[in-house]
This record gives structure tokens, sequence and C-alpha cells, in this order.
């Protein structure tokens, strides 16, 4: 099964595809993961990335295509996998449809006031841990590793309006692209649990 997975800055993408890919044993592929590894492995296409990057730049859909054609190629995709982070617009859904067999597109949908909350709540530590300030009761540390919790630069609502601006401008018009070939799913992720969540996409994988 190979599956892509669309959703809102916020809209808890990262958490769900770590369940999904545990629980049906779906290679996890995020595109800012694979640009990393061939910009640390200085790869001809991981160069051409880092140019753009360097310049302050968008990389451009057809390097972030061949950057994704070229990992679908390796023995550990066979088993079925997981696209987070791509496409990111019809034209790089288009291209996909070229040189990957799609089955599922699975969208996390979240209200923007709700995605708002979230983002703008969101305290986060060096070691990795993320917590949400309803939540820490007045805690300024981590609970795993006691380290200062601070809010990333981008996570204010100048940024995340804008983010969820582009969003809504490129990367939804995917929605109905997936509905139309009759393989997009919605799950509502609401005030519910991360659990709850993944209890409705559980219903809809299997």
């Amino acid at each position: 099964m190979n599956i892509i997975l669309l959703g809102a800055p916020g809209a808890g993408k990262g958490t769900q595809a770590s369940k999904i890919a545990e629980k049906y044993k779906l290679l996890h592929i995020s595109t800012g993961d694979i640009f990393r590894a061939n910009i640390k492995g200085g790869t001809e296409i991981g160069k051409l990335a880092k140019s753009f990057i360097d310049a302050g730049k968008l990389v451009p859909d057809e390097v972030t295509c061949d950057i994704v054609r070229d990992r679908l190629t390796w023995d550990d995709v066979k088993c079925g996998y997981m696209l987070d982070g791509f496409p990111r617009n019809l034209f790089q859904a288009e291209e996909l449809d070229k040189f990957a067999k799609i089955d599922l597109c699975l969208n996390i949908d979240v209200d923007e006031k709700l995605l708002m909350d979230r983002i703008c709540g969101r305290r986060v530590c060096a070691c990795g841990e993320s917590y949400h300030i309803s939540t820490l009761n007045g805690a300024t540390t981590c609970a795993k590793c006691g380290g200062e919790l601070y809010r990333r630069a981008d996570d204010n609502p100048e940024t995340v309006k804008a983010r969820l601006e582009t969003y809504n401008l490129q990367t939804a018009p995917l929605i109905e692209y997936y509905k139309s070939q009759g393989k997009l799913k919605s799950v509502t992720s609401g005030e519910g649990s991360p659990d709850e969540v993944f209890a409705q996409i559980c219903k809809i994988l299997g």
C-alpha cells in the first residue's frame, strides 16, 4: 500500500505518520529528510537543492520531483510507503502519477482556528520534545531532560497565518485532485487526542 499524508501545518501529520508507519509497517518518506540526506551525502541532486536553499530560494518543483523519484527506486519501498510533505501542489501530484502508483490520499482535516492555537501555543525543547502551554501548568522546563522550553521563531500568529494561506493556495487543491481519482479519505482532528485521530485512520486503513 502506497499512501500520501496531507494536512495543514499543525494538523499532527508527524504524530500520525509515526503511528501509521509502526502499525502498518509502511516506510515513512519525508521530503525534508530526503533533502537533508542528499545534501549531507553531497549527491549531485543534493548539491543542486543546496544551491537554491543557500540562495534563499525555494527548491524548484522539478528538483523536488527528481529527488522523490530517485528515492522511490530504492529496494526498501517495495513493501509500501507513506509520503509526507510531497506532493505540495498540483504539478508535483501530476508528476508523481507518472512514476508512482498511489493507492490512497489520507487528509487530516483541522479547523484553522484550532491550528493557530496549536502552533502558537507550542513549546519545544532542544531534545526534540514538544508541548502545548495548556498542558504545562506553568512549567518552563522539559519533563524529559530538564531543558528550557521555548517557542520557535516561526510559531507566531503572523507567520502561521502566512503558512496556512500558502497551504490553502497550493496544497489544498490536492484534496479535489485525489477526490476526483477516488483516492481521498479524510479524518477530522478536532479537540480529540492523537489516539482518537489514529482510531479514525485505522478504520480507513483496516
